[in-house]
């Protein structure tokens, strides 16, 4: 008797010590989060203004030159759609555009696109219009062209695609007069999803979010969570409209966004699709009269499985109505990209994606140690270690095949490079981006 009394009064004790120490255990993690994330936003502040560019007032109009290509290209045959003066499919000389402004949206695989493109302008021996000390011109604040490294009135660039907020008229003063204007979009419930998870911590207003997961916290009732002054904030409402120049916070129906998206349309000569990824690059390769080893590619900077959110029906249709903007203008842009398909052939549309998984199956399997993509633990040489998220290492990458074809290795070597050592070849000056980085290794979240 006395012993089952005895046995009970220790479970109570011991069920109350397990208490305490999971209560401070968790006060502990409170306190060190709220100290770190204290740290982490006044690193940010302290980066951003050390890296502000330099400004420049009244700067000289000098007209851009029309191209500053070091030699032509040579024109080839290829099947053009993309004018009004061709039948659909006919076959004709072209020029390969060389001229070009990608407009690097967030987590819409655009790293994948920013390597096709640092790959193509080393081939044409084309000029890249940089940031300076940092891979970005300065984001969130809207490009000004004296964000551009070494810029100087009337100097000549061929390609820009860092990321950037757009600012239509003072990228005009960078490029030439018939630059082709390209950007990609991704379906918003997914592209929120991903945002949420990449860019959650140097959000502020998400560090009170409670529960395990935060995603469906927030998703509950955003407008207790979101304020649209808060530090970041912008990382988590309509991003793709922001990330375009726009205002993110404007009501679905103010006159405004639509307006915004007549803009867009009016300035950008193709708008790609991630969802769609092989059927762009087509579209692409048709836009600008390019060859298909111009779009060979490895997908870079992707998430393991093992991160991502599955939105449930629920939780997609919330993400799609708080990112309402966003929604609007990806339909309005699926509705253009179907349209430029079915002008390109839809027979024809499915050989060609056809041809270009199979080169892109062929260069895996010469480039790629195992022919796939491996966790960050896994990559061998740290020249080929992606730049992760704080607080983990859920972006994946790969290893160089040792034995590869020494015909093939530079190729190799370059499509499985990621963006920010590519940039570092290309002899941009990254000591923001560096000290960010060891930043963000000390705090190890």
């Amino acid at each position: 008797m006395f012993g089952v009394v005895e046995g009970n009064q220790w479970g109570k004790t011991l069920l109350l010590l397990t208490m305490v120490v999971k209560q401070g255990r968790q006060w502990r993690s409170m306190c060190k989060g709220l100290v770190l994330g204290t740290f982490l936003t006044s690193c940010m502040i302290l980066l951003y203004c050390l890296s502000a560019p330099q400004v420049h007032l009244n700067l000289p109009e000098v007209p851009v030159p029309y191209s500053c290509a070091h030699r032509p290209t040579p024109p080839h045959t290829s099947s053009i759609t993309n004018s009004s003066q061709r039948l659909p499919g006919q076959a004709s000389l072209c020029t390969p555009k060389v001229d070009i402004l990608f407009m690097k949206t967030h987590k819409t695989a655009s790293s994948t696109l920013l390597n096709i493109l640092f790959r193509f302008g080393e081939k044409h021996r084309l000029k890249f219009a940089f940031p300076d000390s940092r891979n970005d011109f300065f984001y969130p604040s809207p490009f000004q062209r004296s964000q551009v490294r070494d810029y100087r009135p009337g100097m000549c660039f061929n390609i820009m695609c860092n990321h950037m907020r757009f600012n239509a008229p003072e990228v005009a003063r960078v490029l030439p007069t018939d630059t082709s204007y390209v950007t990609i979009l991704r379906e918003p419930a997914e592209l929120f999803e991903s945002s949420f998870h990449y860019f959650g911590r140097l959000v502020p207003l998400t560090w009170k979010i409670p529960g395990e997961d935060k995603l469906a916290e927030f998703l509950r009732d955003p407008h207790h969570y979101f304020d649209p002054e808060g530090f970041n904030s912008f990382y988590l409402k309509n991003l793709l409209f922001f990330d375009f120049g726009q205002d993110n916070t404007l009501a679905p129906d103010d006159p405004r966004v639509e307006e915004g998206i007549r803009v867009i349309s009016e300035r950008f000569h193709l708008v790609m699709l991630v969802e769609h990824f092989e059927e762009s690059l087509i579209l692409l390769k048709d836009a600008l009269c390019w060859e298909v080893d111009d779009l060979l590619f490895f997908k870079l900077n992707a998430r393991k499985g093992s991160t991502v959110s599955k939105l449930t029906p629920e939780l997609r249709a919330k993400s799609r109505e708080w990112n309402a903007i966003d929604w609007k203008l990806y339909r309005h842009f699926n509705a253009t990209f179907w349209r430029k398909v079915k002008a390109y052939g839809h027979k024809r549309m499915a050989d060609d994606v056809a041809e270009l998984k199979r080169r892109n199956a062929e260069m895996a399997a010469m480039c790629i140690e195992g022919g796939h993509a491996v966790e960050a633990g896994s990559i061998q040489e740290t020249a080929m270690q992606p730049w992760q998220p704080i607080g983990e290492k859920s972006i994946m990458g790969y290893n160089l095949k040792k034995n590869v074809d020494k015909a093939y290795r530079k190729m190799c070597r370059k499509m499985l490079t990621p963006e920010l050592q590519y940039l570092t070849e290309l002899g941009v000056n990254l000591w923001i981006t560096r000290l960010w980085g060891h930043v963000r290794d000390v705090i190890n979240w």
